[in-house]
């Protein structure tokens, strides 16, 4: 964890001041600890009142902390429930990780509340939070909500798309923050929610919980369609309409390894470069327009697969190994899915994370969605589990906050 303190940053106050999403010139250094509020309107909702339907929303900016250790400030949208808790207990919290939304800071979620499109016609970009569903289902039922926009999405520099560390320390910070704002007592239930990249971020945090925010009181987390294993996910979202979603993940890897980016440089064609400069900036719907179906030979110099250039080097083989999942030991039960015919996240490598945290003495449940192949490469098996879960991960999460 780190340690308690002042952290100074380069943005200039008069930019912190006018935009939100600039971290001021410092702030508490310490993880979780709350830097700056602002009402967030929910759709439909009006400006100024309060105990709004289904909960009043704050934008908040917190302390995180990057791979290397060092504190860097987090953007989300934290929603305190109209209904009341009728559970057990205090009110519980579910911090929820938002699934594949983009790399561009347009796409972040908090920006994206009061209406859940946004089309900014200068870039041209077309944005969209679909996290609506399962904050809501939450809300109703009285629980606590924070939807973390991740490292980097919104706020400076490059958001680090499945970076193991980086995604569970943001759900693991969006917890404690949001106990701060509301005033909730430091032991209140606290759960993690997320499907496809959000899965990969609950599972991530759910195995980091006990090492890195130990004071936590988590009592449970559904990790749906979870990117346990960076290496295999590449080959399966290959040639499919989000195939430059691989982009987002190389980038994040190049901000955080550099040792990388020669390797890139000599590797990837025009074409690839160009796939690694525009996704940097889009949301996914822009990037399945851009770059959909596209197959990764065609953007390397050699013409290989971007899985046979990696198994070329070692050293990019140990950075996408960094960012596997299952190797620590959640400290709270685990719903996780997956549907047997995803056609982004293989089923596969989701079983191998059940098996490997099953293996460690973890209380983890696997559920699998059986819908048949449609479209295959469309992500039509990958976003309709997302739907048929929605009810049986809610369900799981009350049970486990009522045991």
């Amino acid at each position: 964890m780190a340690a308690a303190g002042l952290v100074s940053t380069t943005a200039a106050p008069a930019d912190a001041a006018r935009n939100f999403y600039a971290p001021p010139a410092s702030f508490d250094a310490t993880p979780g600890s709350v830097i700056r509020t602002e009402p967030s309107p929910l759709l439909l909702q009006i400006p100024g009142v309060k105990n709004q339907w289904p909960g009043t929303a704050t934008r908040l900016m917190y302390t995180s902390t990057l791979q290397n250790g060092k504190p860097t400030a987090v953007t989300g949208t934290f929603v305190e429930p109209t209904a009341p808790w009728k559970g057990k207990g205090v009110r519980p919290t579910v911090v929820i990780g938002p699934g594949t939304v983009g790399q561009g800071d347009q796409c972040a979620g908090s920006k994206l509340m009061s209406f859940p499109l946004a089309i900014d016609p200068s870039k041209p970009s077309i944005a969209v939070n679909y996290t609506a569903l399962e904050m809501n289902l939450m809300l109703l039922n009285g629980v606590r909500v924070v939807i973390t926009d991740y490292i980097g999405l919104g706020t400076p520099g490059i958001h680090t798309y499945v970076n193991r560390l980086e995604t569970g320390h943001a759900m693991l910070d969006a917890a404690r923050a949001a106990l701060k704002v509301s005033k909730a007592p430091a032991d209140a239930p606290v759960g993690f929610s997320g499907y496809s990249q959000g899965g990969g971020a609950a599972a991530a945090a759910a195995e980091l919980a006990s090492t890195y925010a130990s004071d936590l009181n988590v009592k449970a987390s559904y990790a749906g369609a979870p990117p346990a294993d960076l290496s295999k996910v590449i080959t399966k979202i290959d040639g499919t309409f989000i195939a430059g979603a691989i982009g987002y993940a190389i980038n994040g890897l190049d901000a955080r390894y550099p040792a990388l980016g020669p390797i890139l440089k000599k590797e990837t064609n025009a074409q690839g470069k160009r796939v690694l400069h525009d996704v940097a900036t889009q949301c996914i719907g822009d990037t399945g327009l851009s770059f959909g179906f596209q197959r990764s030979n065609q953007w390397t110099r050699t013409g290989e697969s971007l899985a046979s250039v990696i198994k070329r080097y070692p050293e990019i083989q140990r950075m996408l190994d960094d960012q596997r999942i299952g190797r620590l030991k959640p400290n709270a039960p685990v719903l996780i899915s997956t549907g047997i015919n995803d056609d982004v996240i293989p089923t596969d490598q989701v079983v191998q994370l059940y098996r490997d945290w099953k293996a460690q003495g973890a209380d983890v449940t696997l559920e699998r969605d059986y819908t048949p192949p449609i479209f295959p490469g469309l992500v039509v098996n990958h976003a309709l589990p997302m739907v048929f879960k929605l009810l049986p991960a809610t369900s799981f999460l009350l049970s486990e906050f009522n045991s």
